[in-house]
C-alpha cells in the first residue's frame, strides 16, 4: 500500500481510487512544490503503464490501468521517476500575451471588484495587466488556465450565486487566483474582461493555447478598457 515518503521535502503518494495515485509536495501551495510537480509530471509523461497525468497547484494525479498493473507495481514507478525528476529538462518557458477588453459589457464584475478594494476602474486594470502571472495548471473546464500571480490588492471571493453562463474568453479572478474561461459556461468567478483569443483550437496541434509553465501578461485593447 502507498505510504509516505520524501522527497526535496514532505512528498506524499497514496491511493485516490482503484485506478490512480494521487502525489502531493507538502501542505501548502507555492513556487517550489508547483515547481515539483511540473518536474515529476514531465518524468511521467510516455511512461510504460500511465493512462493520463493530471497535474495541479502542488499535486500530480497519475492515472493506470488497473487489469495491467497494481498501485504498487505504479507506486514503485512514481518513487524511480522522483529519483530522477530533479534532472528533467522542462519545456522552454513561453510569454503568453492576451489581449483584453476590460469593464462594461465585457467585465461586468469590474466595478464591484474596484468598490470592494477601494480602487478605480483603471487603477484594477492597471494592476491586472501589469502582473505577470504563470499558468500553474489546466483544468477545470476545456483548457482552463489557473494563474498565480494575481497582485494581493486584487484577491477578491467568488460570487455568492455563480452566473448560470459566463462567455467564452471572459477575464476572471477567484481569491487569489486569475483565469480565463475557454469555453461559455456556468462559473462564480469574478469577470474584469474578455479576450479574443481563443484559448482552446480543437484542430491545433496542441489544442490549448496555454500549457503548464506558460508566462501570461494581459494586454488592454479596445473598447470597454478603463
Amino acid at each position: 500500500m502507498p505510504h509516505q515518503c520524501y522527497y526535496r521535502g514532505d512528498v506524499r503518494i497514496r491511493v485516490a481510487c482503484d485506478r490512480a495515485l494521487l502525489v502531493t509536495f507538502g501542505e501548502e501551495i507555492s513556487a517550489p512544490a508547483h515547481l515539483d510537480a511540473r518536474r515529476l509530471t514531465a518524468a511521467l509523461a510516455g511512461a510504460r503503464g500511465i493512462v493520463n497525468l493530471h497535474p495541479a497547484f502542488a499535486s500530480v494525479l497519475v492515472e493506470f490501468d488497473p487489469r495491467r498493473h497494481t498501485h504498487a507495481e505504479i507506486e514503485a514507478l512514481v518513487r524511480s521517476s522522483l529519483e530522477h525528476a530533479a534532472e528533467e529538462e522542462l519545456p522552454a518557458v513561453r510569454l503568453v500575451e492576451i489581449p483584453v477588453r476590460y469593464g462594461g459589457e465585457f467585465g461586468p464584475d469590474l466595478d464591484d471588484v474596484a468598490r470592494d478594494h477601494g480602487l478605480t476602474p483603471r487603477r484594477v486594470v492597471e494592476l491586472h495587466a501589469g502582473a505577470k502571472f504563470e499558468v500553474y495548471f489546466v483544468g477545470f473546464a476545456t483548457c482552463f488556465p489557473y494563474l498565480a500571480g494575481l497582485p494581493a490588492e486584487l484577491a477578491t471571493p467568488r460570487l455568492a450565486a455563480p452566473r448560470k453562463r459566463v462567455e467564452a474568453g471572459s477575464v476572471a479572478i477567484a481569491g487569489a487566483q486569475a483565469g480565463v474561461y475557454p469555453l461559455a459556461s456556468p462559473g462564480g468567478w469574478r469577470v474584469i474582461g474578455r479576450t479574443p483569443l481563443r484559448l482552446f483550437d480543437p484542430a491545433g496541434e496542441p489544442p490549448p493555447v496555454l500549457r503548464m509553465g506558460d508566462r501570461v501578461r494581459f494586454v488592454p485593447i479596445g473598447e470597454g478598457e478603463r
